[in-house]
């Protein structure tokens, strides 16, 4: 491209409302969005060269001058993708420790992407996908999809044979010693999962 043609990408309002969405999004820009307001995606470029923005993930950005959250990035760039297990449990401190790169994930049965050989992925049916994702914040305050407590509860008992027995155990009793905690959802959930049985034994065993 030339410098005239740069020259004529270069506006001041819309590299302006590149950083008010940023503002809104705690430091955080996708191509995507431009692309549903109508804005080139050569403004990313050009901002990313003058150092006001760094590239963290094919087509997400962040102001140069926040943190990443590795969290956030992931969810953004893998959308069907939902945390789930140990990982969705940490978030909602319910966790023995913080997961490390290898993030616990539920994805459709027929998903597929090379990205998921890093993580522990977990395979279900539609129905199953959609049932209790909700959205949680992340420790640098960015909201994730993660499935809810409960769901995670059940999660962790279908799966206990691919889960130290010691966190699941720990997960259970932190869960039972909740206020808010739903056990006629935890109910349903466990009966939508052919598992009602099981996860109340677990509730009994575990119950104080």
């Amino acid at each position: 491209m030339d410098k005239m043609t740069i020259k004529e990408f270069e506006t001041e309002s819309n590299v302006d409302v590149i950083k008010h969405i940023m503002d809104m999004n705690n430091g955080y820009i996708t191509s995507k969005e431009l692309d549903n307001l109508g804005i080139h995606r050569m403004y990313l470029n050009f901002m990313w060269k003058k150092g006001v923005v760094e590239r963290v993930a094919n087509g997400i950005y962040i102001d140069s001058t926040k943190i990443e959250d590795n969290y956030y990035i992931f969810n953004l760039s893998m959308p069907n993708t939902i945390y789930s297990h140990m990982t969705a449990l940490y978030f909602h401190g319910l966790s023995i420790k913080a997961p490390n790169e290898k993030y616990d994930i539920t994805v459709r049965k027929n998903y597929n992407n090379k990205h998921l050989k890093d993580h522990e992925v977990f395979y279900v049916s539609d129905e199953i996908y959609q049932s209790g994702i909700s959205t949680v914040e992340t420790p640098m305050g960015n909201e994730v999809r993660a499935y809810d407590v409960e769901r995670c509860i059940c999660d962790i008992i279908r799966s206990k044979n691919r889960m130290d027995s010691e966190h699941v155990k720990f997960s259970i009793r932190a869960y039972l010693k909740r206020k808010d905690k739903d056990l006629v959802k935890l109910s349903n959930y466990a009966s939508k999962m052919g598992i009602k049985e099981e996860v109340m034994n677990y509730i009994e065993a575990f119950y104080e």
